[in-house]
């Protein structure tokens, strides 16, 4: 299959990495000049979870390099911030019947992939996978877990895509209630990027942090509140999960403390920033995510 990843950061540097050894045709796509230099050198070097060493040749375009025009599935795996420009390189690349995924952190990326590529054409999931690059073209694999694909919009297709990720590695379900998966990784993900990236700490400095632990449970119950106003039946065990989350991958640095530290734009606004939006048109106050909102762009300002 020939498939397209817009974005080469850890995750699509993984997941192309992994489905290059799994047969299929990838292109990556970059705007940071010097991972394009190492994968056009020496491939993507992927440090699996056994600790082994492979490297991988694939292609990797530029901004400024002609796409493909025959992709099958295309995967958005940008930032947030650059999801509609990756969208429209979807829609350019892909052929009539092909389709796109995003994977990305948040909510509200569908949306936008989906007014690109056409609603019929735009699938959403959701990943445990966890990467991070070590260097340019350097990528180390740091977590596993399931991997869910919507059913919705075309069953048979998720299936296609279900099984090719599985046979890629990603062991992958189809899930037909994707929204509260995204949901529940929302929580999890809004009590702990905006306060590592803030005290600038690995996610393991929260797991001891009491202070740290109590603005934690008080954003994921902010967060859990606006889940259930919309319908969506999360439990509420969020801040239990998200400390054990912390516990787990106690060394990695989160990516909004890695956006913070190279001093770029985060993805602050579909995190924490999504449950002020929500809870704003819902009626449901929610000072803490505001104020964990308002301290990243702050810090982005610096």
């Amino acid at each position: 299959m020939n498939i397209l990843i817009c974005g080469a950061g850890a995750m699509g540097s993984l997941f192309g990495a992994k489905l290059t050894l799994a047969g299929h045709t990838v292109w990556l796509t970059s705007h940071w000049a010097e991972h394009i230099a190492a994968i056009h050198a020496h491939g993507v070097e992927l440090h699996t979870l056994d600790g082994t060493v492979q490297h991988i040749r694939l292609p990797i375009l530029s901004a400024t390099d002609t796409l493909p025009t025959d992709i099958e599935v295309a995967f958005i795996s940008v930032k947030s911030r650059q999801t509609a420009i990756a969208a429209q390189q979807a829609a350019l690349a892909l052929v009539p019947d092909g389709i796109a995924i995003t994977m990305q952190n948040g909510v509200g990326n569908l949306e936008v992939l989906a007014d690109a590529v056409g609603h019929e054409r735009a699938f959403l999931g959701v990943t445990a996978h966890g990467a991070t690059l070590l260097a340019p073209g350097v990528v180390r694999h740091t977590g596993q877990g399931t991997t869910m694909v919507a059913i919705e919009p075309d069953h048979k297709k998720s299936k296609v895509l279900a099984d090719m990720l599985t046979a890629a590695g990603f062991a992958t379900t189809l899930e037909s209630n994707i929204e509260e998966v995204v949901w529940r990784k929302l929580v999890v993900n809004v009590g702990i990027n905006a306060l590592t990236a803030i005290l600038n700490i690995p996610n393991g400095g929260l797991v001891e942090n009491a202070a740290a632990q109590a603005i934690l449970r008080e954003a994921i119950a902010e967060a859990t509140r606006v889940a259930h106003a919309k319908g969506i039946a999360i439990p509420n065990d969020g801040a239990v999960r998200a400390i054990e989350v912390a516990r787990r991958t106690a060394p990695n640095i989160s990516s909004m403390l890695a956006d913070v530290r190279r001093g770029v734009e985060t993805e602050i606004d579909v995190m924490n920033g999504a449950i002020v939006r929500e809870g704003e048109r819902l009626g449901i106050d929610t000072p803490v995510n505001r104020t964990l909102k308002n301290l990243i762009h702050a810090l982005e300002l610096l």
